[in-house]
């Protein structure tokens, strides 16, 4: 019998020769994250261990990014326990405002994930990163610091479920639209627990952005990690990054999965079928085609997140909303998720554009997409998000909504006062 793509990495990190679903392993971690929620704790159960020095300096992040350019004291604390956590074991990977940007974002760009590794984070996005054909996932902050102690972290290895995407995009539909769609079919614990496999030749043509936000929220479906069969694309994104930001760890192993793999479901979709979707309040699995959300007026729009903050979100934003004005009443926050990419945006004009239309453009931070600072919603308020979860609270009063979408409908939705097909408002 043959293993999956998950398996076969899983596998490679650990002792076990044989490793078979409902497994338990212990294996290697290849790289660790922690952020300014998760990563103080863990340095609590690190010190609290005993631990003197940490596995290796070098396969360690720490990114202040979710309440960061501190928002008040106890976020200003939070920072500050990475910061010195990172001098005194002189953590090479440790990203200040300035330098930081959304974890799951930034690391990708800066080359220190790569295909075929075994990535583990505290928080629930790391899947994020299976866009580059390795296996990432969120752990607890105990796991955390027991990977920054030993360098290993336990598993139980997932059955996997293959998502086949077939057919030609429609236009305005995206990466986000093909995960909105899917969560919608299988719901919220469609998948849990397991690995989601995307591939076909849809996903094959998709750019590495749209692969990012597709990975990004298997979580939303309950799956332990999100991942896609690296190629071409993967590996011209990933020697780009290389190239730039010269990483230390510069080698990596591709894998896919064997013809004769075993997986728990094989679920198939033309997307030519499917149209720009949204997920209404308060689950991600609530979905609907754009043009049967009638009606929906909003206060607030955000564009940005781990989801959505990369140059591509930008551009087809700015496409958008180029020469137009958003509804009075209406605000419009446009995150990018890393410097390198608010620079970008600023270069092209992008920037210009946001303000110009009555947004404003912000330092790459969370923000808003967990209820955090810079957009915060009050009792009543509805927002169109190009955020992850949409649940009671989530980006502010229990008594406020939020709607899930792509950049291109968010920011059709900005023009219009109300959700939007980017139809109606461009070419």
């Amino acid at each position: 019998m043959g293993y999956t793509i998950t398996e076969k990495i899983l596998r490679a990190h650990c002792k076990g020769k044989g490793v078979k679903p409902g497994d338990f392993i212990r294996a290697r971690v290849d790289f660790c994250l922690g952020n300014d929620i998760t990563a103080p704790i863990a340095i609590e159960e690190f010190r609290k261990a005993g631990a003197k020095k940490v596995f290796d300096r070098t396969r360690i992040a720490l990114i202040p990014d979710h309440f960061t350019p501190a928002k008040d004291m106890q976020s200003a604390n939070q920072a500050k326990m990475l910061r010195d956590f990172a001098e005194e074991h002189r953590i090479e990977q440790y990203y200040e405002v300035g330098r930081m940007g959304v974890e799951h974002a930034l690391l990708p760009e800066l080359g220190l994930v790569l295909p075929g590794n075994l990535v583990i984070g505290a928080d629930s996005h790391t899947c994020t990163y299976g866009a580059l054909g390795c296996f990432s996932c969120g752990v607890g902050s105990t796991d955390l610091a027991a990977a920054f102690i030993k360098g290993e972290c336990w598993f139980r290895i997932p059955e996997s479920i293959k998502f086949i995407f077939y057919g030609k995009l429609k236009k305005w539909v995206s990466g986000k639209d093909l995960i909105l769609h899917t969560i919608g079919d299988i719901g919220v614990d469609g998948a849990n627990y397991k690995a989601m496999e995307f591939c076909g030749e849809a996903i094959k043509k998709l750019p590495m952005d749209d692969r990012f936000s597709m990975c990004n929220m298997a979580i939303e479906a309950g799956a332990k990690n999100g991942i896609i069969e690296p190629d071409a694309s993967t590996v011209k994104y990933v020697k780009a990054a290389i190239r730039k930001n010269k990483p230390k760890r510069k080698g990596f192993k591709m894998y896919k999965s064997d013809k004769d793999a075993k997986y728990a479901l094989v679920k198939e979709y033309d997307v030519s079928k499917i149209e720009p979707q949204v997920a209404l309040p308060h689950l991600p699995s609530n979905t609907k085609p754009v043009n049967k959300v009638k009606n929906v007026s909003i206060d607030q729009v955000v564009i940005g997140s781990c989801t959505n903050g990369r140059i591509s979100d930008l551009e087809i934003s700015a496409k958008i909303l180029k020469n137009k004005r958003i509804k009075q009443g209406v605000r419009l926050i446009v995150i990018p998720a890393t410097q390198a990419i608010y620079l970008e945006a600023v270069k092209r004009g992008f920037a210009k554009t946001f303000v110009e239309a009555g947004g404003v453009f912000s330092t790459p931070s969370c923000g808003p997409c967990l209820g955090g600072h810079l957009g915060v919603l009050a009792e009543g308020e509805r927002s169109i998000a190009t955020t992850n979860r949409n649940f009671v609270g989530r980006m502010g009063h229990p008594k406020s909504e939020v709607y899930l979408a792509s950049p291109a409908v968010a920011a059709a939705s900005a023009i219009r006062g109300r959700i939007t097909h980017p139809k109606e408002v461009a070419k």
